[in-house]
C-alpha cells in the first residue's frame, strides 16, 4: 500500500464499516461462532461463470451467469447461448444485432475468455470453492442464511450469484472483512496438485491481490468415510437443497442403485420422514449419510478485474456452434 500515496486502488482495498442494527449483530455473532467450531477450510476447485461491465458501470463487474460450471469453455458456451438468444429475442437494431452475432461467431471458433459486444464487454471469470469444516462435518446452514420455505421439487429460489456485483471496496462487515483478510495469501499447496497448477495459485497472489466472496450458496453431500461427494448442484437457499435432496431420494438414487421396488420404498420413506422435521440439515439412511452444507466461493481480483482462467486449469473441450445461423435482421438459416 505504500507505492500509493493517493488513495488505493480498489483491488485492494477492503472497506470494513460497524454496523449496529439488530439484523448485523446476530449475523456478526452468528458468523464469529461458526468460525470457532469449523476452523478448517478446505478447497474444492475451480468454477467458472461469465461477468459483463456495461457502460457506465466500470470499473465494477457484475455477474450475468451463476457460478457453477467445473469448465472454461462450459462457461463461454453459456455466453455464446446468452448472446444469441438476446439477438434473436430482444435486439431490434441491424448493427446491434450484427455485433452480438460476431462476438457468437468468434465463440464458435475461438477459447475467448474475453470479448465485447455493443457497449458491453464479457468475460469468463474464475471463482474457487470452499467449505468449513469442523467436528468431522461440513458447515450446515447457518440460522441467520437467508431460507426459503415448502417441499415441491419444483420449486426454485432465484440465484443469489446472478445479478451479483463484484465490487472489491464495497462495504462489508467486520467478519466477512476479517475473512477475506485471512484469505488473501490463500494459495494451493496439496500435493495432490500438479505444479503447474501450484504455480499458478502462487502468481495468481501477486497477479489478482483482491479477494470477494461471493454470496454463499449451499449442496447436498454424501459423507463418506474419509471424504464427502457432492450430490446436488449448487442452490441458493438451504431448502432448495433439502428439496433436492428430497428428489434425490425417491427418484434419482433409485434409478442409480437400480433398486428393486421394495428398496426404493425405504428410501421414499426417509424422504418422507425428511419433509415432516423443522429444517432438518441431516439424513442417515441404509448406510448413506447426507448433509445440507453451506458452501462459500472466492473470485480473486486484479487492477483489470476479476480472474480468468488460469493456464493450468483443465480446458480440454473445444468451441463449436450451438445455434444455427443468423443474419442481423433476425433471419435464421434452418439446419445451417
Amino acid at each position: 500500500m505504500n507505492d500509493h500515496r493517493q488513495a488505493p486502488p480498489d483491488h485492494l482495498v477492503i472497506n470494513v464499516k460497524h454496523r449496529d442494527d439488530p439484523v448485523s449483530l446476530v449475523t456478526e455473532a452468528d458468523a464469529l461462532a461458526a468460525s470457532r467450531t469449523y476452523a478448517k477450510i478446505v478447497v474444492r476447485g475451480p468454477l467458472f461463470g461469465i461477468a459483463e461491465q456495461r457502460r457506465g458501470e466500470r470499473p465494477r463487474w457484475r455477474m450475468l451467469t451463476g457460478l457453477d460450471t467445473g469448465y472454461p469453455q462450459d462457461a463461454r458456451d453459456e455466453l455464446n447461448s446468452h448472446l444469441w438468444f438476446r439477438a434473436r429475442d430482444e435486439v431490434k437494431d441491424p448493427r446491434e444485432r450484427r455485433s452480438l452475432l460476431d462476438a457468437v461467431a468468434r465463440l464458435e471458433t475461438e477459447p475467448v475468455n474475453e470479448l465485447t459486444a455493443g457497449d458491453t464487454r464479457y468475460r469468463v471469470v474464475r471463482a474457487d470453492e470452499f467449505a468449513r469444516i469442523g467436528e468431522g462435518r461440513m458447515e450446515p446452514p447457518r440460522p441467520t442464511d437467508v431460507d426459503s420455505e415448502g417441499w415441491d421439487v419444483l420449486t426454485r429460489t432465484p440465484s443469489t450469484t446472478e445479478g451479483f456485483v463484484i465490487d472489491h471496496a464495497a462495504a462489508v462487515g467486520l467478519t466477512e472483512g476479517l475473512d477475506r483478510m485471512g484469505m488473501v495469501p490463500v494459495a494451493y499447496t496439496s500435493e495432490r496438485f500438479p505444479p503447474d497448477v501450484l504455480a499458478d495459485s502462487q502468481r495468481a497472489l501477486r497477479t489478482h491481490p483482491g479477494l470477494v466472496l461471493l454470496p454463499v450458496v449451499f449442496r447436498v453431500m454424501e459423507r463418506k468415510e474419509k471424504s464427502w461427494s457432492m450430490v446436488s448442484e449448487q442452490l441458493p437457499t438451504p431448502q432448495d437443497a433439502r428439496r433436492a435432496l428430497v428428489d434425490h431420494l425417491r427418484t434419482m438414487l433409485p434409478r442409480i442403485e437400480q433398486l428393486d421396488e421394495r428398496e426404493a420404498t425405504v428410501y421414499a420413506r426417509a424422504a418422507d420422514a425428511f419433509t415432516r422435521r423443522r429444517r432438518p440439515n441431516e439424513l442417515i439412511v441404509r448406510g448413506h449419510c447426507f448433509e445440507i452444507a453451506r458452501i462459500e466461493r472466492m473470485m480473486r481480483i486484479g487492477p483489470a478485474g476479476p480472474e480468468t482462467p488460469r493456464r493450468s486449469d483443465v480446458d480440454d473441450q473445444e468451441p463449436s456452434k450451438i445455434h444455427p445461423t443468423m443474419d442481423e435482421w433476425g433471419n435464421i438459416t434452418p439446419g445451417s
